[in-house]
């Protein structure tokens, strides 16, 4: 386990701190053409999604939504356009320990991501696992679409070296 004077160098190298606010993205427009691609890469062709006729008359929205997980997709996206990693980390997807759905994206939504980092944790290999807090809003909506915890590990330059999967 890293010492906490090890921890706060490598968080330091990334330029984070635990509690920081890490950013918010620019909106980002859904659109039908985005939920019909997901539907089709995902294989999941619920007319809820991808039928904007159906949706008018027999669906529970008036309208066609994003699926839960289109709107999960764009967290990677949101996280970069919120705040530039500093040259040279690398990243790895860890998962998330909770992520909840709170609210539909309605077609033609304005989505955008807010980032805090809650917790960080050196390993022995000299990266941090971390903990940021992401909240996905809908804008002109008071309910955000997602809320979640999301779990990374970070690779400063000073100790990177080959990956092996």
């Amino acid at each position: 386990m890293l010492m906490t004077t090890d921890l706060e160098s490598a968080l330091a190298e990334l330029d984070m701190k635990i509690g920081d606010k890490l950013g918010v993205s620019p909106w980002i427009t859904v659109e039908q053409s985005d939920i019909d691609d997901f539907a089709r890469v995902t294989r999941d062709m619920d007319p809820m999604h991808i039928d904007p006729e159906w949706c008018a008359t027999s669906g529970p929205f008036p309208t066609t939504i994003a699926f839960g997980f289109l709107t999960m997709s764009f967290i990677t996206h949101m996280s970069h356009a919120a705040r530039p990693w500093p040259g040279g980390v690398y990243a790895l997807n860890y998962g998330f320990d909770r992520l909840r759905f709170i609210a539909p994206v309605p077609v033609g939504s304005r989505i955008r991501g807010h980032f805090t980092l809650s917790a960080a944790e050196g390993r022995p290999d000299g990266s941090v696992k971390t903990v940021t807090d992401v909240t996905i809003q809908i804008e002109g909506q008071e309910k955000p679409a997602l809320t979640g915890q999301w779990l990374g590990v970070f690779y400063p330059p000073s100790i990177q070296r080959k990956l092996v999967a």
